[in-house]
């Protein structure tokens, strides 16, 4: 998930934000048929804050965990938690099985605030300690009925307090726990607001999934700095987006990986351009489909860039190339970097249409040399102490502030200091907006009868971020794969290898570990019979020449074939 960041720390906090709305009556939610005044969330999130308060067991950790769609519920309990003083751990309902319980466990929610259509992901799973509260129940409404005289105090938070711990994924495999405190979310607000200029007659619409740092950090926080209007989608629906935006009046709305392409793919109408929204803000849409947006839509996209753990932040100004982020922030020290040498990589060399030549020598890790607002990990001291580390070979600790903040997102720069974003690092994908570890990938895969062993490393996807690609030593049917993959109960929905290379022996160095960059190297332009998995289509195929042919144009035509041999 990217989004910018503040220019400086935060005096304010959320609940002050929150507190501010009471006795403002103008319409300020709105979901499907519902709508509730900004008044009327302030008092919701009161009552929220206040049920809380009784509810935490003494010694417990404030935190509350949420598995929802977005639905009221999700800005009521981050509104209810920032004047608790209390934080929001965001439980993303793709993960299944132990790997979703690990997600719970990990955060230490005492409470977690789910939904009827939620349980079947919860069945099953040891959650000692957890208690559930369903948001579509008679017995939640008859909770929060004490609380309802309650009005917001934000007396009782502070700037340095946890608002969210939002999930990250890392080479490891098991998620980490990310933190905003409040300072850091309100601040961001407050700049995002004043960047593009949101007023309280605006309207956001949010319909990015509010357990990711996206939605709440760049949709939903400018929108409550300034007053304006909050309009949720359930999940994102391309069919339904202009739809929502007419009804809602929205003008403003946040975007991650595919979802301007999605967009772009539903049949043109002429009235496509008769819509309200004046700014879409987001990371990954590319050039070539931004472009596209404007001109169908009337719309201007622009593209940011922050790590999700608020290392890094690079802005978009006008005069940025097409294709290009932005520069580095005015605070921020950002340089592309070789990960082992830790020399700055060459700028980058583009042809005429704005085409990597150099992307061998080019592309490298984005680090911050300089202070930044990193707030750390939840009980994960060695990701953090990986995440800051050390830079040049003849720097010290003391004299870079910790370490350099390496962000694990591969980025070039031209010679005028515009940056490009040009995938993960390690063995980190990003599926669709989704971060995904390749170990987690791997341990499922390796159930399969017919599997030796198994490699997972990302491919480019032609648009944006990655696919996954898994390779195989063993037999291979890909009927039976395609089975296998269904009856897997924590493959989560953009898990599933996309291509699938079949070897009889997996290819490993010298040191006998997997030679992971070699395969993702090579990806699927090998020797090696490859199987994939078309978009739409229910099982695997061979790949034939016909298809890397067409592949490979399809990576042309956005400017990406460079990436096939990074």
């Amino acid at each position: 998930m990217e989004f910018m960041e503040p220019d400086g720390p935060g005096r304010r906090t959320v609940a002050e934000l929150v507190a501010q709305r009471w006795g403002d009556h103008r319409p300020g939610l709105w979901c499907e048929d519902r709508t509730l005044t900004h008044h009327e969330v302030a008092a919701g999130a009161a009552a929220r804050a206040a049920l809380l308060a009784d509810l935490l067991p003494p010694g417990a950790e404030p935190h509350v965990g949420v598995l929802l769609d977005n639905t009221p519920e999700y800005p009521l309990w981050l509104s209810a938690a920032a004047l608790a003083g209390a934080a929001v751990a965001g439980i993303n309902p793709t993960r299944r099985g132990p790997e979703l319980a690990r997600d719970i466990l990990h955060t230490e929610c005492p409470v977690l605030i789910t939904a009827r259509t939620r349980l079947p992901l919860l069945e099953g799973l040891e959650l000692p300690g957890v208690r559930l509260l369903l948001t579509d129940t008679q017995e939640y409404e008859d909770l929060l009925a004490p609380y309802g005289d309650a009005e917001p105090d934000a007396s009782r938070a502070t700037p340095a307090d946890r608002l969210l711990l939002y999930f990250t994924s890392g080479s490891t495999g098991a998620p980490k726990a990310a933190i905003c405190t409040q300072g850091r979310l309100a601040a961001a607000g407050q700049t995002l607001a004043g960047t593009f200029g949101v007023r309280p007659d605006d309207v956001h619409y949010v319909c990015m999934p509010m357990f990711h740092g996206n939605a709440v950090i760049a949709d939903w926080a400018p929108a409550l700095a300034a007053g304006a209007g909050v309009a949720l989608r359930r999940r994102f629906s391309a069919s339904g987006f202009l739809t929502d935006v007419r009804r809602y009046g929205a003008t403003y709305f946040t975007y991650v990986g595919r979802a301007v392409q999605y967009l772009l793919a539903t049949p043109a109408r002429p009235d496509d351009r008769d819509n309200p929204l004046r700014l879409g803000f987001g990371t990954e849409a590319g050039a070539v489909d931004a472009a596209a947006f404007e001109r169908r839509f009337g719309v201007r996209l622009v593209e940011g860039y922050g790590s999700s753990e608020g290392g890094a932040a690079v802005r978009w100004t006008p005069g940025t190339p097409a294709g290009a982020v932005g520069r580095a922030a005015p605070d921020d020290d950002l340089a592309v970097v070789d990960p082992v040498t830790r020399a700055e990589c060459p700028a980058a060399v583009l042809d005429d249409s704005g085409r990597l030549l150099n992307g061998t020598a080019a592309i490298g890790e984005l680090v911050n040399r300089g202070p930044n607002p990193f707030e750390g990990y939840w009980r994960n001291p060695e990701a953090e102490a990986a995440r800051r580390r050390r830079g040049s070979p003849r720097s010290s600790e003391a004299e870079t502030g910790g370490g350099w903040y390496w962000t694990g997102d591969l980025f070039y720069r031209d010679a005028d200091g515009f940056l490009y974003f040009a995938g993960r690092a390690d063995d980190r994908l990003r599926v669709d907006s989704e971060n995904l570890a390749a170990a987690t990938i791997e341990n499922i895969l390796a159930r399969y009868e017919g599997a030796v062993a198994v490699a997972v490393y990302a491919v480019p996807d032609p648009v944006a971020g990655d696919q996954v690609m898994a390779t195989l030593a063993g037999t291979f049917d890909p009927a039976a794969f395609t089975g296998f993959l269904a009856a897997q109960p924590d493959l989560g929905t953009k898990m599933a290898p996309r291509f699938v290379r079949v070897v009889r022996r997996m290819p490993v160095t010298a040191t006998n570990k997997i030679h992971r960059a070699g395969l993702r190297r090579e990806g699927f332009r090998c020797a090696d019979p490859v199987w994939w998995r078309p978009p739409d289509e229910p099982t695997y195929r061979r790949l034939t020449g016909d298809d890397v042919t067409g592949l490979v144009a399809r990576y042309r035509e956005r400017g990406r074939e460079e990436l096939l041999s990074r």
